[in-house]
């Protein structure tokens, strides 16, 4: 299994808005050059953040996209849930009643142990936190991951 990029571009979308928190709203083609990400795709990525009001945008001359929380209120396990439609595994997981078989069967156990997992790591991890890594990363090469991580 591997996330898509909307999840992870979203997240890094997120992140970048989380490390420049307090200087006010930030142009998308702005954030788009940082992160190596086409504005066009960001345009289609940002828009359920907004709906969601994780992001807010404000019109005008000094105008741009900023968070609608403080990073510390946003876990990555929101904007990895909302950008692939949930966090599930497989789709008995959420839903048993998709499977006759859900009642016996030790897989679908599995497959909700390892949902609940993930969904646990990524709930415990704020923007927040991610700011303070890459600031304690600063020279690291790892710290603004542009790579897709294929």
């Amino acid at each position: 299994m591997k996330l898509s990029t909307r999840s992870r571009y979203g997240t890094r979308l997120m992140l970048d808005m989380a490390e420049h928190y307090e200087k006010g709203p930030i142009q998308l083609g702005v954030i788009a050059k940082r992160l190596g990400i086409p504005s066009k795709y960001l345009e289609q990525i940002i828009i359920p953040l907004k709906k969601a009001n994780y992001v807010k945008s404000l019109r005008g001359y000094k105008g741009g996209h900023m968070l609608a929380k403080r990073p510390d209120e946003i876990t990555v396990g929101e904007i990895v849930a909302l950008m692939e439609g949930g966090l599930k595994l497989t789709v008995c997981t959420g839903d048993p009643e998709v499977c006759e078989r859900s009642e016996s069967c030790v897989t679908r156990l599995l497959w909700k142990q390892a949902t609940d997992a993930m969904t646990e790591k990524l709930d415990a991890v704020t923007l927040a936190d991610l700011v303070i890594m890459v600031r304690a990363n600063e020279n690291n090469e790892m710290a603004g991951c542009i790579s897709d991580g294929e």
